[in-house]
């Protein structure tokens, strides 16, 4: 019946009853048995079906906080199953949002917003201060890695009172979330000031080391009582297609990283960054990585603009046969494809549509792409549907720069090579289902190196679940 026992007295037993009949009726019939007691049930958990998503916030406790003025309240509850409410706040999709039962009847709570205004409101009264352990466990932790999981790895195991390091090969703490995501998108400020707060609590950090190459995997063995790597899914996704090999071809991830580098380090005077200024621009990939590069090539000046999506476009409202609380599959416009239409008049999405071939000048340069439209067949050999050419629908726009973002593949070989760990198919690293222990002693693993490509709450939740099993491999047992 979810976690809030005392929402069931007898006193509200009468009026939850008479909730759950309305919005029992107002399921469509074929899925009422299925979902409308859910609805009753776990909306006082906040999600509906989709907790499995998330950090199981208590959203309901929080929202009464606010709600009755308590903002201290609503940050205690907040903070304790979320250490990184100013990162939820305004990168997670919030499917928590998708799961709450204000839809049947019109908008969700706007739980996001509702997040963010908490930990900032936090921060401004002071509330937020530095928290080191008051007493030290002796045991030592190295954390390769300071993306989300590494993170909130770090986070609970310095609360524990373990000593941490985090080592980080890259100049600046944050990993995805530094370099990752653009900063019109999640300001690095906040990185910045939760790393500081994080380093007064007695959390050590390591930049520029490049585990695998600069510090050998033995030696951090040796050295610590448990090595956790969050190394992400950091392994670009490619594209085979004829002309691969000419200039001007990038993948997102290198495409922006370069331009938030040259942007802190700056503010893009070093010109060290892939320019889009005045050129032709495609992105390969429709999810939230290419349309960070949408609104980058945008922000940089770029004379056009399209996005390649193999898959249909999906219906803009729900239809019949995905009634909530399914996942809402309809199309999404985010801030890239939106300033896009306000830049250059329309959507720069091209659907059903794939690269052929791309086409280099004399000087080894890209300057067309051939693409051709797609549809969906049955293929006997794979026993599914795949997206099949359509004959004779080729054809040619100008391109100056490719930006691919078709996702990722998994983590790099070089440090699951450096540690001799066991691979899944996907190249995750390989664990026991549910747990984080990997095939070598005193090795573990959380986040996108883990579970693969993922949102940045499931990094937080992969992190925090991680953190409890180390704990308890460290000291018997654990109070996480």
């Amino acid at each position: 019946m979810g976690q809030f026992s005392w929402i069931y007295s007898d006193t509200n037993k009468q009026l939850l009853d008479d909730m759950y009949a309305e919005t029992y009726l107002l399921v469509p019939k074929p899925f009422q048995d299925k979902y409308g007691k859910a609805i009753y049930e776990d909306c006082y958990d906040g999600y509906g079906d989709f907790g499995k998503y998330d950090v199981y916030n208590l959203i309901p406790e929080w929202n009464d906080a606010t709600y009755t003025g308590n903002w201290d309240e609503a940050y205690n509850r907040l903070r304790k199953t979320n250490p990184f409410p100013e990162f939820t706040g305004r990168v997670c999709p919030h499917p928590c949002e998708v799961g709450c039962t204000c839809n049947l009847g019109g908008d969700p709570v706007n739980i996001k917003e509702k997040e963010l205004s908490i930990i900032e409101r936090a921060y401004e009264s002071g509330l937020i201060k530095p928290e080191p352990p008051e007493v030290r466990t002796g045991k030592t932790v190295a954390i390769v890695g300071s993306g989300p999981s590494g993170l909130c790895v770090a986070e609970y195991l310095n609360r524990r009172g373990h000593s941490v390091t985090v080592y980080e090969r890259s100049d600046r703490v944050g990993g995805l979330l530094m370099y990752g995501i653009p900063n019109m998108k999640l300001e690095k400020t906040y990185i910045e000031r939760k790393v500081k707060l994080m380093e007064k609590e007695g959390v050590v950090f390591k930049t520029g080391v490049n585990v695998g190459v600069d510090v050998k995997a033995q030696d951090l063995k040796k050295q610590y009582d448990a090595v956790v790597l969050c190394c992400g899914a950091s392994n670009p996704r490619d594209i085979k297609a004829p002309g691969r090999k000419s200039k001007g071809i990038y993948f997102a991830v290198d495409y922006l990283k370069a331009a938030t580098k040259s942007l802190l380090d700056s503010n893009f005077a070093d010109k060290k960054y892939i320019d889009a200024k005045d050129k032709n621009v495609m992105v390969i990939g429709g999810g939230d990585t290419g349309n960070d590069c949408v609104g980058t090539s945008i922000r940089l000046g770029c004379k056009s603009l399209i996005q390649l999506e193999m898959m249909p476009k999906l219906p803009d409202e729900r239809q019949p046969n995905n009634p909530w609380p399914e996942w809402p599959r309809v199309c999404k416009t985010d801030y890239g494809q939106e300033e896009a239409i306000a830049v250059f008049g329309k959507d720069p999405r091209v659907y059903q549509t794939t690269v052929k071939e791309f086409i280099a000048n004399e000087k080894g340069e890209v300057c067309k792409a051939k693409l051709v439209k797609l549809e969906s067949k049955f293929d006997k050999k794979a026993g599914r549907n795949i997206m099949a050419e359509v004959a004779g629908s080729e054809y040619e726009v100008p391109v100056d720069l490719v930006l691919i973002a078709a996702g990722f593949l998994g983590s790099q070989p070089y440090v699951t090579k450096a540690f001799g760990l066991d691979l899944t198919e996907r190249t995750n690293v390989k664990t026991v289902e549910g747990h984080f222990k990997t095939n070598v002693d005193k090795v573990f693993t959380a986040g996108d190196m883990h579970r693969g490509q993922s949102l940045v709450v499931w990094a937080i939740r992969e992190g925090r679940d991680c953190a409890r099993e180390v704990d308890k491999a460290l000291m018997g047992y654990s109070n996480l």
